[in-house]
């Protein structure tokens, strides 16, 4: 049997073109860039664009002519606030086995992420909020525009974060900074999140694409052998602790979409008024 010729395409890196509807996804040069494009509701999560963003994650693993992959937000508003709420009181609200699926797609997008072999940098453009901040935590780096903040809002609203935040964050802030960040759900503007160790810049939001770009070229210009295996050793801890709570985490959350606290919370933030804490506390008393 003849060996194929060195020129012969490899159908698995092959080019290939996408109809994305709810990202948007360019690849210039040796960086790929993937935009989330909901600006109209900050750029939360519905399952299409986790779906989307799957398979834009996949290309870039694929593509050896690319090094670095770039996540941002569509508009100035937003980065990303997580899932899209909407989408959970109409499919999900009351119904575990379908949450139980939407979640295996959030964890799958992230676990992907994560094992990607190339650096990706959260290009942090806006609000970054609940699941949004998972995504950025799941990123090697992040540069911030100094007008953003970063929240956690699962307490506050029938959630817990338990895709990435309640494992990641001590790693990153510290024990105390991580409960803080969860137990009070306050928004955290971009130069306290530079101190406290969730972003490595704040520049001007007119200066971002240089920031980044800048970034992206001094990753270029290092060995990628050596830049995978040194992300697959620093993955460490992440791994650990996502690999022990993840699996409970999902059967948990599914099984708390019943619950008083995730319909008051859903139904608050859909409804645009305050979340009834006393209501809540009473009927648990």
């Amino acid at each position: 049997m003849s060996r194929k010729s060195t020129n012969e395409l490899n159908p698995y890196q092959e080019k290939r073109t996408y109809n994305f509807t709810h990202i948007l996804y360019e690849k210039k040069d040796y960086v790929a860039t993937m935009t989330i494009n909901r600006p109209e509701v900050l750029n939360c999560l519905n399952l299409t664009t986790l779906r989307e963003m799957l398979t834009a994650i996949e290309d870039v693993m694929w593509d050896d002519d690319i090094a670095v992959l770039v996540i941002t937000g569509a508009g100035d508003r937003a980065f990303c606030t997580g899932a899209d709420l909407r989408e959970q009181e109409e499919f999900f609200l009351g119904n575990p086995n379908d949450y139980y699926k939407w979640m295996r797609v959030f964890i799958e997008m992230h676990e992907r992420l994560r094992n990607i072999g190339k650096p990706t940098i959260a290009k942090l453009n806006g609000i970054v909020v609940g699941g949004g901040n998972e995504v950025n935590i799941s990123c090697d780096l992040a540069i911030a525009a100094d007008h953003i903040h970063i929240r956690q809002v699962g307490a506050a609203r029938g959630s817990v974060a338990a895709a990435g935040a309640t494992q990641w964050l001590p790693i990153m802030v510290g024990d105390r900074r991580a409960r803080e960040i969860l137990f009070l759900c306050e928004e955290i503007p971009a130069q306290k999140a530079l101190e406290w160790g969730l972003v490595n810049q704040v520049v001007p939001a007119a200066e971002l694409d240089e920031a980044v770009a800048v970034m992206c070229e001094k990753l270029y210009n290092k060995l990628p052998e050596c830049l995978r295996y040194a992300k697959q050793q620093l993955n460490f801890w992440k791994d650990f602790s996502w690999h022990t709570t993840i699996g409970s985490a999902r059967d948990w959350l599914s099984i708390h979409n019943l619950s008083d606290e995730v319909a008051e919370g859903i139904s608050a933030f859909n409804e645009k008024r305050p979340v009834n804490y006393k209501k809540i506390r009473k009927k648990k008393a």
